[in-house]
């Protein structure tokens, strides 16, 4: 069957792809666009042409299929050039997603008419490329470059609502008479000039340049590090400045620049990383989810609210306990409060809130969470409180339903087996804050049932996260490479680095905080015991002298009103009598020292995680570390950028350190692949 089939509907031409699952603007959908012009222009009969799709959305970008691949003709800029230079008006007729390269080939067509639910955007720099077919020469031609530049720079979507407010959609078709409504305005449009997106200046102005300007500095923050909003930025420029011709000449040298960099490579790797994830391994073939209609959640504080709100959010609802009234009526305030603070953003409605509220069961009665389909802790981190909780579940819960621990570190297993059911344990580890953070590690116990694992995916992906499984052991795969990290960096400064040193050169390197710096907005008491303090760490002493963190105005760094750090000379002592104290002799430390001493720790672990069969991929760590830790997406997360670096570099460097880095287990795993030239992810 054809991928492009063409029909005549009256004196107007209709262009179907039907390609599932997604139209993908593949080669052989390409060639067919290419003939249906064709057909069109050799056809006196025919007045004007229609470009619809078949299936369940427009054409939602490139064939990802193709990537790496030497591309087969026609290109696609060839085919949107084509179609735009029709002599008969061609109307776009879009309905679910006109992405990338479906964006561009509907820029190309003359009209454009969507459906309400339609969205459309230029998702490229995502994958650390820009349009590569004229979308960013004409789409701020036909919608000008203020309107233009949030769409091309950062990638994100737009509705058809705000679409047709800004002139990319040029009308809106009922939600089910797409067809009939395209048709109509194809023949309301015979013998009218075509408007031609290559050739407008309407939309360009004496403010453009400004316009970019702005936006840039407004967002420079967020865009820092990524090299293809910034080759977006000069794209835009040059649609501004430069005729279309010479335009187009400078978005292809921008886009093959950055297609052959490491970054477009490493958010690629991410892309494919990410569905990747989704995937199960020795799960039996024909496993099912099973329907999950309620939640209850075991604790209303910081975590438990966050994690109801993924729910709720999602329209499933929810009964949260605690135990006692001040802490359950707090709990709920601040979910409201929070839904509030979206709405007064535009991101809800006043009635989007109510109808999550309404979901929403507060009780200090576990009884009432009995015939729950899916339970979830979210109590103190403490084994002893984490088994009498799923005891006390076990006895009340309904004996299919599924049970669920947020543990960040503790013994699944252990936690199972105090149940009868240790099939239906399972660890979901949201990450805080919870209604936020796109990454749950979904912990995989040795008793998990299949379809009890197979569930947690599916529901991962209803609320919207990023779910990677992890093996039981020690803090999972994010936080057991974590301490590695840590117990570096607290050595780093106990040699002679300063915290400010260390974090900064984790802040060049791409992370939004260093971790000192995470240490200082966690809580620098998190895990003390005032109690039983012995001066043991210098985070100890810090934690005796009332420097919590943020919050007291003092942790590893001083803080004013704004909470604007700066390096504290009394925590710069602290660390230098602990050192003398200890026979720590100090020295000046480089920049590389400290980054190789951060990061090869932790790819190390991740690589023993691989060999323990904790993690199912590479990727999937990657995925975990991009999600949950603010590593740099254009690096491709830790293991692809040791893949970069080199393993056999990684290794010589933890060789190298190996005096330093107490407890040093070299992966064999790492170090087989460094003595045979090959890389974590293929």
């Amino acid at each position: 069957m054809s991928v492009i089939t063409t029909r005549r509907e009256g004196d107007v031409l209709i262009v179907t792809a039907d390609s599932p699952p997604v139209n993908a603007l593949g080669a052989a959908v390409r060639q067919g666009l290419i003939d249906a012009i064709a057909e069109a222009e050799g056809d006196d009969a025919v007045k004007a042409v229609i470009i619809i799709a078949a299936g369940r959305t427009f054409f939602a970008g490139a064939d990802i299929t193709e990537f790496g691949k030497p591309l087969a003709e026609p290109s696609l800029p060839t085919v949107c050039d084509r179609i735009e230079a029709c002599a008969k008006p061609v109307v776009a007729a879009i309905h679910g997603t006109a992405l990338g390269g479906g964006l561009e080939v509907a820029l190309a067509c003359h009209y454009r008419i969507a459906v309400p639910s339609a969205r459309l955007g230029l998702p490229e720099v995502k994958l650390g490329i820009i349009p590569g077919a004229g979308g960013t020469q004409r789409l701020p031609r036909v919608v000008g470059v203020e309107a233009a530049t949030p769409i091309v720079v950062t990638g994100s979507p737009v509705g058809a609502a705000k679409a047709q407010a800004i002139g990319l959609v040029d009308r809106l078709a009922g939600e089910t008479t797409l067809a009939a409504d395209a048709l109509a305005l194809a023949q309301e449009i015979i013998g009218k000039p075509r408007p031609v997106s290559s050739e407008r200046r309407d939309r360009l102005g004496q403010n453009d340049a400004q316009a970019i300007t702005e936006y840039r500095t407004k967002n420079a923050r967020k865009l820092a590090g990524f090299e293809a909003p910034e080759a977006a930025f000069e794209a835009l420029t040059a649609a501004s400045e430069l005729s279309f011709a010479d335009g187009m000449a400078r978005e292809g040298e921008l886009f093959h620049r950055l297609l052959a960099g490491d970054q477009s490579r490493a958010l690629r790797h991410v892309f494919f990383a990410e569905r990747a994830a989704a995937k199960v391994d020795g799960v039996a073939a024909g496993t099912t989810p099973a329907a999950i209609g309620s939640v209850g959640i075991l604790g209303a504080g910081t975590m438990g609210g966050g994690i109801a709100m993924n729910f709720l959010s999602a329209g499933v609802p929810v009964t949260i306990l605690e135990r006692e009234q001040a802490a359950l009526d707090r709990g709920v305030a601040t979910i409201r409060r929070n839904y509030e603070a979206t709405a007064a953003k535009g991101r809800m409605t006043p009635d989007d809130v109510e109808r999550a509220m309404r979901l929403l069961t507060p009780t200090l009665n576990l009884e009432d969470l009995a015939n729950c389909d899916l339970v979830i802790e979210a109590v103190f981190e403490l084994m002893a409180i984490k088994k009498d909780v799923f005891r006390r579940l076990d006895a009340t819960i309904k004996k299919d339903a599924i049970l669920a621990t947020n543990t960040s570190f503790l013994n699944v297993d252990e936690i199972a087996a105090i149940t009868s059911r240790p099939e239906n344990v399972i660890g979901l580890h949201f990450f805080s804050p919870a209604n936020v953070m796109k990454l749950l590690e979904v912990v995989r116990g040795e008793k998990t049932a299949d379809q009890v694992l197979v569930t947690a995916m599916a529901l991962a992906k209803k609320i919207g996260k990023v779910a990677v499984v992890s093996g039981v052991c020690h803090g999972f795969i994010g936080n057991r490479m974590l301490v590695p990290r840590q117990d570096q960096a607290d050595a780093l400064v106990l040699e002679g680095a300063s915290p400010a040193e260390v974090d900064q050169v984790l802040l060049d390197f791409g992370f939004p905080m260093g971790p000192f710096q995470m240490t200082d907005l966690a809580g620098m008491d998190i895990g003390w015991d005032p109690e039983k303090t012995a001066s043991s760490t210098v985070r100890e002493i810090l934690c005796e002298m009332g420097r919590l963190g943020q919050k007291s105005g003092a942790g590893y760094y001083d803080y004013d009103a704004s909470r604007k750090r700066t390096p504290s000379d009394v925590v710069g002592k602290v660390i230098r009598d602990f050192a003398t104290a200890h026979n720590i002799p100090q020295r000046s430390i480089g920049r590389d020292e400290i980054l190789e001493r951060l990061l090869y720790p932790l790819v190390n672990e991740g690589s023993l995680i691989l060999e323990e069969g904790m993690a199912q991929r590479a990727s999937d760590i990657d995925i975990v570390w991009l999600n949950g830790y603010g590593w740099p997406a254009y690096t491709g997360g830790p293991m692809f950028w040791a893949d970069t670096v080199g393993l056999d570099t990684v290794v010589a460097g933890l060789r190298r350190h190996a005096d330093k880095i107490d407890g040093l287990r070299i992966s064999s795993l790492l170090e087989k692949k460094a003595a045979a030239g090959e890389r974590f992810n293929a």
